[in-house]
């Protein structure tokens, strides 16, 4: 029975099997060096099925390891060993050890053993010894190195076990040719169709579902530069004007114009110097050749100029500019219009406006901006059980915290937030509260009321007043969800639980915000890491696991649970920075694998 396999690295591995005595070792010991020979650099594991040791007994890290120390680390000036006492039930999983390799300094991992996994694999055979050939149960192989009486199917690539240097030329072009398959995230970009029948959807499908009914608003509006921060833009902003607007020195140094008696290849020319250019002014006449201006960083380059020396490579003494360095005809100097040219596409509408965006629009000479009419968002808590802060808590009641962190993150979405408070757990009280709310706001969100309780009153509500699609999200957390419309606004009801409430906002509501708002850009966005702790999880959802990221020592992202992950343990929102995203198909990452993560500083 084969295993399923997925090389978590961005170079090929390439597997050797065989049953025992046909010479795998014997191979390796001879190819390593013959590739090395052509200039490949390897990493190789091999799977040991005993119980190994690599220290000698009575040295210092033996000694130590043995004494308790769970990872060991060797060290001198030629080579350095890890060693991790990682007791695992059954085989180590190659994957987990393929995400030890510093994958930036090897071009292929050679693999000894792991028969079993469906990685790519050269079979060794000989006829002699009177076993099967693998790769009838095996469609992974890739070639066969055998002895000359042993047959060998016409499709698969047939190599001399004695040749090394043809086995060598097998695994130079393997390596040569292989790339690296498509990452697939874990929560896929196209949902797949679900039936009626069924009862929950996977994220994906959930999305899907909600952004076909988003339609982005129409009304803009102008406002000030000041007034523009996080709001987004309902019309291409089309550069007035050059950017820069004149040609200018991008360095304090001296202006001259370019010539062979002042290039690399000649004698340098002194230069008569002619007098000074600050920023802000100009050089009233044309410079000559054999001329040049003292010029501040910013200043206009003189009619005449065409290229900047740096001051300090530059002596000037007696009126006379004396270059001491090689010159490129050009240097530091900033072109009218090579920024952004008049007329010329300076931002596109559905650009969300930030700190940069100000500025550039502020460059232009703008002093307004069209931006999409600000999304207005109502939000509410539902259930007897929730008391406002600040007011006594009741008996067998909690604060409403939900409201505050879905107001927070509205508001940082560039969002206008009508505060409807607390709504009693009752029929008419709700509806009156959605009726009255969708008249002024363009989403409302509740939290709280969306499970299948016999308390819980959404659902009843707006099947009466809207159209509903009432949603148990394969996910966690967060899986109770409603999504609907009630007259012309959205609707989200949120679960009571406060991490869930985050979680849901961040899948859900925040793609919606961004693409009503006109936004272009409005899906979540994922960055690969590697996962320093293990994480377990249920296929079949998508697991949304608080973790903190951060970059590592080997130039990649690292990231590690916060913890316990109950529902309603705010505080290890607090510590995170990041939702780990483990897709349906997984059941558990081990430290080391590649994961994906979703930052949310920006909201949260």
């Amino acid at each position: 029975m084969s295993i399923p396999f997925s090389n978590p690295l961005n170079i090929p591995v390439l597997g050797f099997c065989a049953y025992s005595g046909t010479g795998k070792t014997t191979l390796l010991k001879q190819l390593i060096p013959e590739l090395n020979r052509r200039g490949v650099r390897l990493a190789v594991i091999k799977h040991a099925h005993h119980n190994f040791d690599v220290d000698i007994p009575g040295k210092d890290s033996y000694e130590m390891r043995k004494a308790g120390a769970k990872q060991m680390l060797v060290a001198s000036h030629v080579r350095w060993a890890l060693m991790t006492e990682d007791a695992v039930e059954g085989d180590p999983k190659l994957p987990h050890l393929l995400a030890q390799i510093e994958a930036d300094k090897v071009d292929i991992v050679l693999v000894e053993g792991f028969k079993k996994l469906e990685l790519p694999k050269i079979e060794l055979h000989r006829a002699a010894h009177g076993k099967p050939l693998i790769h009838t149960h095996d469609d992974n192989i890739v070639a066969i190195a055998c002895c000359d009486e042993t047959e060998t199917p016409a499709e698969l690539t047939r190599l001399d076990l004695n040749n090394v240097g043809q086995i060598a030329d097998f695994v130079i072009e393997y390596q040569t040719n292989w790339q690296a398959p498509d990452i697939e995230l874990p929560i896929p970009a196209e949902a797949t169709p679900v039936s009626d029948e069924q009862k929950f959807l996977s994220v994906a499908q959930g999305l899907e579902q909600l952004m076909a009914m988003v339609k982005p608003l129409t009304d803009s509006e102008q406002v000030a530069i000041d007034d523009a921060a996080n709001r987004v833009l309902a019309s291409d902003a089309i550069s007035p004007v050059n950017v820069p607007q004149q040609t200018n020195s991008a360095m304090d140094g001296y202006a001259f114009a370019y010539s062979q008696d002042n290039s690399p290849e000649h004698p340098v020319a002194p230069l008569t110097l002619m007098g000074e250019v600050l920023a802000g002014h100009e050089y009233p006449g044309t410079l000559a050749a054999g001329e040049a201006v003292r010029i501040m960083t910013g200043a206009t380059v003189p009619q005449g100029a065409d290229t900047v020396e740096a001051r300090e490579l530059v002596v000037e003494q007696d009126g006379q500019v004396q270059l001491q360095g090689p010159v490129i005809a050009g240097q530091h100097v900033r072109l009218a219009g090579e920024d952004i040219a008049k007329d010329a596409l300076a931002l596109a509408k559905g650009h969300r406006i930030h700190a940069a965006e100000q500025g550039l629009l502020a460059s232009l000479g703008l002093a307004t901006a069209d931006v999409v009419k600000q999304p207005t968002i109502a939000v509410f808590s539902t259930g007897d059980e929730v008391s406002q802060p600040g007011e006594p808590l009741k008996a067998n009641c909690i604060y409403d915290s939900n409201r505050y962190t879905i107001k927070s993150m509205a508001q940082k979405l560039g969002c206008h937030v009508i505060d409807l408070g607390i709504i009693e757990d009752s029929e008419e009280a709700l509806t009156t509260a959605l009726s009255k709310a969708s008249v002024d706001a363009d989403i409302v969100i509740s939290s709280g009321g969306v499970s299948v309780g016999n308390a819980d009153y959404i659902k009843t509500v707006l099947a009466k007043i809207g159209e509903i699609n009432f949603w148990r999200i394969n996910m966690r957390p967060g899986r109770p969800l409603a999504f609907g419309k009630v007259n012309e606004s959205l609707f989200f009801g949120l679960p009571g639980n406060p991490v869930a409430v985050m979680v849901s906002f961040l899948q859900f509501v925040q793609p919606a915000i961004r693409k009503l708002a006109g936004e272009i850009n409005y899906t979540p966005q994922y960055l690969p890491a590697i996962t320093d702790t293990m994480l377990r999880s249920r296929t079949g959802r998508t697991e949304f696991v608080r973790g903190q990221y951060h970059l590592s020592n080997d130039g990649r992202l690292h990231v590690a649970s916060t913890g316990a992950q109950g529902s309603g343990m705010l505080n290890s929102m607090v510590k995170a920075n990041c939702l780990i995203v483990i897709g349906e198909a997984e059941d558990s990452v081990v430290p080391g694998q590649q994961v994906y993560i979703q930052p949310f500083a920006e909201l949260l």
